[in-house]
């Protein structure tokens, strides 16, 4: 939904460029999940560096930050995109990042991992761990 204007919008897992809304042209959140088959699609080649969250359903842990992380996609709406992975249904993607503990918040640009955050954290020091990684990117 458009913070702006209110409007439903529909917001693809894969695309180029960044989302915006059909109505009033707002940047959009975009927060999308991904597995195996389609990390590549929907993380690698993403126009704006990911956020990907690595966390499983019976993690307490990646319950507690999942909220504070969707606040920071509607925040930095057009310049990041948030990505959810399933650690037991994405076993590809958590090997090839070497995921040992959840959640495991990886920030990557154009595949490439930029910054990483192992465990949760209060949401003013992932803002702050996502702000460094930006300036790096």
């Amino acid at each position: 939904m458009c913070r702006r204007c209110a409007r439903k919008n529909r917001v693809p897992s894969a695309g180029t460029g960044t989302p915006r809304c059909g109505n009033c042209g707002a940047p959009l959140p975009w927060i999308a999940e991904a597995g195996d088959q389609d990390f590549g699609e929907v993380v690698d080649q993403a126009a704006v560096p990911v956020l990907v969250d690595v966390w499983a359903p019976w993690c307490a842990p990646c319950r507690m930050v999942s909220p504070a992380l969707e606040r920071i996609a509607l925040d930095y709406a057009g310049r990041i995109k948030l990505v959810k992975i399933n650690a037991d249904e994405a076993p590809e993607v958590a090997r090839r990042f070497q995921v040992q503990s959840l959640p495991t918040l990886l920030l990557t640009d154009h595949g490439k991992v930029v910054e990483r955050q192992i465990g949760a954290a209060p949401e003013p020091r992932l803002r702050a761990w996502l702000e460094e990684g930006l300036a790096a990117a």
